[in-house]
């Protein structure tokens, strides 16, 4: 009987140990890998009920980021989005852990209290030995600006979102953005930079790029070798759906990793091409494998120059403005920029103001 008691006491101890190994393998693998976003922030918990509510009940899920320097140009995008449609819109804001509490009170302590949203704290250390420093525009090399590389892996509950960037104004309703249907096999919508005649001559104006070889080096060999006509149109990552399910079966994020890295090495593209290191990956990635949204939702080039102008009946046509390029609306000098003044959601903690010139408003 003692014998036997012995051996049930090994067997336990055998049993237990066994749990605490299983135990450690997983803390383990959980602690070495970057996390991008955990659980609900601490404060957030009135809004995560919308967590749950699935793709039937017609929930928008609308991705944006939310950079600290920039918290109120974000503010302005969800205001617009919020007050010009009557749909159910979720907003994942993604932000860096140092900038969580200022998005938090931006939203609590004004009128987008009213907003169902979540926080998403982003982990800068997924860009390790991905992205290196550029002095031509140390701006476009901001960590959030490579967040809509990671959309499947951010904690979200939806097949489908839209991805936008913080210096958009979207004067339709986001319901139309959203249902749009998306050609077999295809991961995502872009607005090609071929499309609208009236961006033509501002495209002309200003000199910007429409095309590939406006963001790859070809004379690289690595550039050469996928055998994408330089002449080819463009499209712009700003604003776009995105095909969740479709986005993981194609390994999508993969494959975009391994074009930064490529870059890393190599320098096949730089800021310097086309004022951005976000945009080549993508154009790779997604060549030819994309469906093209309405041009109206995206009117771009905005923010490319501080005396060109678009006719105002254009832009009252316009469903989404862009401000992409240097000259943001919320600075001085810009254009356009009542068009974004009117959703500006003044900052309560008085940390993001407007640069205007003296005297004016």
């Amino acid at each position: 009987m003692a014998l036997l008691r012995k051996i049930n006491r090994i067997l336990l101890m055998l049993l237990l140990l066994m749990l605490c190994l299983l135990l450690h393998s997983k803390l383990f693998r959980a602690s070495t890998r970057p996390r991008l976003s955990g659980k609900p922030l601490p404060g957030t918990e009135e809004t995560i009920a919308m967590e749950t509510v699935s793709e039937k009940d017609s929930v928008i899920p609308v991705i944006i980021c939310a950079s600290e320097e920039r918290m109120g140009a974000t503010m302005a995008t969800i205001n617009s989005i919020y007050s010009n449609t009557h749909a159910s819109v979720f907003f994942y804001i993604v932000t860096l852990r140092d900038a969580v509490k200022l998005t938090r009170q931006y939203i609590e302590k004004t009128k987008l209290k009213g907003i169902k949203y979540k926080i998403l704290e982003f982990n800068p250390m997924v860009l390790k030995g991905k992205v290196k420093p550029d002095s031509s525009r140390p701006d476009l090399l901001h960590p959030l600006n490579f967040v809509r590389f990671y959309l499947a892996l951010l904690d979200i509950k939806h097949k489908r979102v839209i991805y936008l960037d913080d210096d958009v104004i979207v004067q339709g309703d986001i319901k139309d953005l959203f249902s749009i249907k998306l050609k077999p096999g295809h991961a995502a919508a872009f607005a090609t930079d071929c499309d609208l005649p009236s961006t033509h001559e501002m495209v002309r104006s200003v000199g910007m790029q429409t095309t590939y070889m406006g963001f790859l080096d070809y004379r690289k060999q690595e550039v050469r070798d996928l055998g994408i006509n330089p002449s080819d149109c463009s499209f712009n990552p700003g604003v776009f759906v995105a095909d969740i399910t479709e986005w993981k079966k194609q390994k999508i994020t993969k494959q975009l990793e391994k074009w930064m890295e490529e870059n890393f090495r190599q320098n096949i593209y730089s800021s310097a091409l086309a004022g951005g290191v976000a945009t080549p990956p993508m154009l790779i990635v997604f060549h030819d494998k994309y469906t093209a949204i309405d041009p109206e939702w995206h009117v771009r080039h905005l923010g490319w120059s501080p005396d060109a102008r678009y006719s105002d009946s254009f832009l009252q046509k316009a469903r989404l403005l862009h401000w992409n390029g240097r000259f943001k609306p919320w600075n001085y000098p810009g254009v356009h920029l009542d068009l974004w003044e009117k959703w500006f959601v003044p900052d309560p903690s008085g940390r993001f103001s407007l640069d205007r010139p003296e005297g004016d408003g």
